[in-house]
């Protein structure tokens, strides 16, 4: 695919930001020749959200197969905020593994390298690509978007499936107990063993959510972002950390100072895989074209790729039962 000259544009990032972008393409080449291996296949095929919660019936995914089918989807045809570019929202700071050096523009990290991949496959070039800060327990919310589609850990949940539409899931994520080496709680092995903890997530997460499941007897600690939970847990406030796994093994590697475990990972009671969808204005007919997509980019491999790449080291972690 062409590319022009001069990095991807940036809009109202924050100072902190950092305003270029290097090359991915070897990262998010198209690889439309590939043949696609049967297991992602089916996995990708049986996939359809109906307000972000369980699989439809057969019906609906043949009809979702039809329209996007028959959708249009060139550059010139999609329903963009700016018409020939493609904007993605995300929340600043930019956490590692998802991005990288807090610049979601530079293509590395998991959710960087996704979005570039999807704009490269709907047709857009790197500098046709343009990021805005999205406080991640606003983006959910009822109302416009200045956005195109939101990128940042975002749980498909059917609650808020009602104010917000989802594409399908391009992550399916579990949960993590994170705290100190030095703790109580390091070795546990089971969810009830950290019924006494005080526990402790970013406002507005799953992660949050997923510590009723534990039923602490102390209410949960609420954080406005990572950085002020992961200082909680080393001030002692609070005796462990519940958060995605990906972003525990970052956390436990290089945001807190103090030697750290993750304790193991579960899943959410209802016995669902926590999936991360693409998130959209309500009703925003782009979906369509963002799903054929994602199942594009998993049918052929490259979402399997990039996932190796930025996120192989989260496997080993005991389950806690």
């Amino acid at each position: 695919m062409s590319r022009r000259p001069g990095g991807a544009r940036t809009v109202d990032l924050g100072p902190r930001e950092v305003r270029h972008a290097h090359t991915i393409q070897t990262m998010i080449s198209v690889r439309r020749t590939r043949t696609a291996r049967a297991g992602a296949l089916v996995a990708a095929g049986a996939l359809a959200f109906a307000a972000g919660c369980a699989p439809a019936d057969e019906s609906d995914d043949a009809a979702s197969d039809s329209a996007s089918s028959d959708a249009d989807c060139s550059v010139e045809a999609l329903p963009l905020k700016n018409a020939g570019r493609l904007t993605i929202g995300t929340d600043a700071p930019a956490y590692e593994p998802w991005f990288v050096d807090d610049d979601p523009t530079n293509g590395e990290g998991f959710e960087s390298a996704v979005a570039y991949a999807i704009a490269d496959r709907l047709g857009f070039a790197e500098d046709e690509v343009d990021w805005v800060t999205v406080p991640f327990n606003t983006s959910y919310q009822p109302g416009a978007k200045e956005f195109d589609f939101d990128i940042n850990q975002i749980s498909i949940t059917e609650k808020r499936a009602k104010a917000v539409t989802f594409s399908e899931p391009y992550y399916r994520a579990a949960q993590a107990v994170v705290t100190l080496e030095d703790s109580e709680y390091a070795d546990v092995t089971s969810l009830d063993e950290l019924s006494e903890a005080k526990l402790g997530a970013q406002v507005g997460t799953t992660s949050l959510e997923a510590i009723d499941q534990i039923a602490p007897t102390q209410q949960p600690g609420v954080y406005d972002d990572t950085s002020k939970a992961t200082q909680a847990l080393e001030l002692g406030q609070i005796d462990a950390l519940v958060m995605d796994l990906p972003s525990a093994f970052y956390t436990v590697a290089a945001v807190l100072s103090e030697p750290s475990v993750i304790v193991g990972q579960f899943q959410p009671e209802t016995g669902e895989t926590e999936e991360f969808g693409l998130l959209l204005e309500k009703d925003n007919p782009l979906v369509t074209c963002l799903d054929a997509t994602i199942d594009d980019l998993s049918s052929d491999g490259t979402l399997d790729d990039i996932e190796e790449q930025w996120l192989s080291q989260t496997t080993g972690v005991p389950e806690l039962s």
